[in-house]
């Protein structure tokens, strides 16, 4: 059978299994062989139900090739150059700015929220808007300046109206913080209402058996939960329960650094 019949013979088959959704050039048999070899494999695999390892030849997808170039950043700054145009989720198709974090890179003492809000998003920062003002208040209240700590969200973009997360919008996020902890190393993390202490903890506690002075641990991390500052400002009876967590928060991490600095001393 000569190359053209074969052709013939090829496209009348891709015809009746897949529609008309196959262009070969004829004057390239290698293309065609090659693609002849990746239909027929994909075709046995929707028969058999089973997965089957590609071809080499078959681009593959950029995670199965290793890790992604953000995860070997090296610096706040570099990492946000690297995500601040990410298409992970369809969230990038509503916001104005990816909030990314802001603060001390080498901050001790990490505040950590569950997604920007309209002011967040106009502006590129996270917690800028009434709760985020009332947050700088709490933070002046425990002796702590706002370029003092760092700040950043669970999620880097604003969901719509302010709505929850979804699940597969924190997955793909999620990560970026992981990476934004490392980098940072603080000496304890603040968690700011109960959807970012359920996706930190992998929790289904509710806020009443979270806070309190409970301490956790995320990867290392010890971490405190108390309620958000916006719930502070729908619920100002919190406000007493908010400054005894925030005031717990503070002495472990005054106590974690005359530790380490007591540790040091005594070597010396």
């Amino acid at each position: 059978m000569n190359s053209l019949s074969r052709v013939r013979q090829f496209i009348l088959q891709e015809r009746d299994l897949f529609g008309d959704t196959l262009v070969i050039d004829a004057s390239l048999p290698n293309t065609f062989d090659k693609e002849i070899e990746v239909r027929s494999t994909k075709h046995a695999a929707t028969k058999s139900g089973s997965p089957v390892k590609m071809p080499a030849t078959v681009a593959q997808s950029p995670k199965s090739s290793g890790a992604d170039p953000w995860e070997q950043a090296s610096s706040l700054d570099e990492l946000e150059s690297m995500i601040k145009n990410c298409h992970q989720c369809g969230l990038w198709e509503t916001r104005t700015n990816l909030v990314f974090g802001t603060g001390n890179p080498r901050a001790t003492f990490m505040v950590v929220g569950e997604a920007p809000g309209a002011d967040e998003d106009a502006q590129g920062k996270p917690f800028v808007g009434r709760a985020g003002q009332l947050l700088t208040k709490i933070l002046e209240a425990i002796g702590f300046k706002r370029e003092d700590v760092y700040i950043a969200n669970v999620l880097k973009s604003r969901p719509p109206n302010n709505r929850k997360p979804l699940p597969e919008e924190v997955e793909v996020c999620l990560p970026y913080l992981k990476k934004q902890i490392s980098l940072i190393k603080p000496k304890v993390i603040l968690c700011l209402g109960l959807t970012a202490a359920e996706n930190l903890l992998k929790t289904g506690e509710p806020m009443a058996q979270l806070r309190g002075g409970r301490v956790f641990q995320y990867e290392g991390t010890p971490l405190m939960v108390t309620y958000h500052p916006a719930a502070l400002l729908r619920n100002p009876g919190w406000k007493r329960p908010v400054w005894e967590d925030v005031l717990a928060a503070r002495k472990l991490h005054d106590d974690l650094l005359h530790r380490e600095g007591s540790g040091v001393a005594s070597q010396s």
